[in-house]
């Protein structure tokens, strides 16, 4: 079982960067795509950035392109998610997510939601 626990949100000011962390205690971290995902009080949740489990694809929606960057590093169980130029409507909880099975493509995990776990959520909040 995928057991996913992201740190590193918190308070910062518009345009400021942060970096989550999303680590895995459920051992299959490495067969899986893995991303990102927030929700905002009364929004629907969006997909920020996917990876592939062997972190050389990548997908972001053009919303955060350029801004946004998703890593991981197998040797940590770790997936990070760089965040520059922080702006008020950034604030949400953010998740972190597994790829519902092993074959989900960055693409469709980002496209069609198809996430399979998720952890409990780190708030950012972006102060104007």
């Amino acid at each position: 079982q995928v057991q996913l626990v992201e740190s590193g949100g918190g308070l910062v000011q518009a345009g400021d960067s942060l970096r989550l962390s999303c680590a895995d205690s459920g051992g299959i971290f490495s067969t899986y795509t893995m991303g990102w995902f927030r929700q905002a009080p009364g929004k629907e949740r969006e997909v920020l950035a996917t990876i592939s489990y062997s972190g050389y694809h990548t997908w972001y929606p053009d919303s955060v392109k350029g801004r946004f960057s998703i890593s991981r590093d197998p040797a940590k169980n770790t997936v990070y998610l760089q965040m520059n130029s922080l702006k008020p409507e950034d604030t949400a909880v953010y998740y972190c997510a597994a790829g519902s099975s092993p074959i989900t493509t960055p693409k469709e995990m980002g496209v069609m939601k198809t996430f399979g776990s998720w952890g409990q959520g780190t708030q950012v909040t972006v102060s104007s």
